[in-house]
């Protein structure tokens, strides 16, 4: 069996969540490198649409360039770590617009993280310390996990979902593409949060969630529709099969 190789590894965005992730890649490093392992990722970079971070450090990585320099980095793998609850459909414009192929992209997974054998994450995730899945759990591609997240048995996340800090989902809790889910909050099992919906940080969500609203509280209650953005993002998939709704992750 040949050795394993260590590839390049470049954050497209330098904010809050880049930064998290650039963390949990040394983190790798360190754990490999007292396994005695060869290194899994060589942290290349972060790359940045903003023209004022070109030339930078973030917290002693280096910001290259705009995005698009990932097609002229072609041997490196990629992570798109941007978003935030005022614009969570970010990510998945940017990942339409860079337009690489799945094998491009890097699944980071911190080694504090507890994944089962029987779960699964896709390509272009990111799981941050002491997240836990754990058993049949299914997370698709380009879906952020923030520290102590807690997914339970026979759970859903679809693509482009964040679930924020200390969010706990009970069993079968299916997570709608693109879906954003607050720090803290609570759902019960078999609960449904929609595509493109926003859950507020601290809610009990007890009943679904549907598709491109914002609820929250204790238990949840709608707000408002969700922001323009997210609602463009559910407008595009409308008519898609799964696209707008709470199918399965991938």
């Amino acid at each position: 069996m040949s050795a394993p190789v260590t590839s390049d590894l470049l954050i497209v965005g330098a904010g809050g969540f880049a930064r998290e992730t650039a963390q949990a890649v040394r983190d790798v490093a360190a754990a490999d490198a007292a396994g005695g392992r060869p290194a899994r990722w060589r942290l290349a970079g972060h790359l940045d649409d903003d023209p004022a971070l070109h030339g930078r450090e973030v917290d002693g990585v280096p910001v290259r360039g705009g995005s698009e320099l990932v097609h002229e980095l072609s041997a490196a793998r990629v992570v798109v770590c941007v978003g935030s609850p005022r614009d969570y459909a970010v990510r998945a414009r940017l990942v339409r617009r860079l337009g690489l192929p799945p094998e491009r992209y890097a699944t980071v997974v911190h080694p504090t993280a507890a994944v089962s054998g029987s779960s699964s994450v896709g390509p272009g995730s990111v799981l941050l310390a002491h997240s836990v899945l754990t058993a049949g759990v299914r997370v698709g591609s380009h879906v952020a996990v923030m520290p102590q997240v807690v997914l339970t048995h026979d759970g859903e996340v679809s693509d482009f979902a964040t679930l924020a800090s200390g969010v706990r989902l009970g069993g079968g809790v299916r997570v709608g593409r693109g879906a954003y889910v607050g720090a803290g909050a609570l759902v019960r099992e078999y609960a449904a949060i929609g595509a493109w919906s926003l859950t507020g940080m601290g809610s009990t969500v007890l009943a679904d969630v549907p598709a491109g609203e914002v609820w929250a509280g204790s238990p949840a209650r709608l707000l408002r529709p969700a922001g323009a953005a997210a609602l463009a993002e559910l407008a595009r998939e409308a008519g898609v099969p799964g696209g707008a709704g709470c199918g399965p992750a991938g």
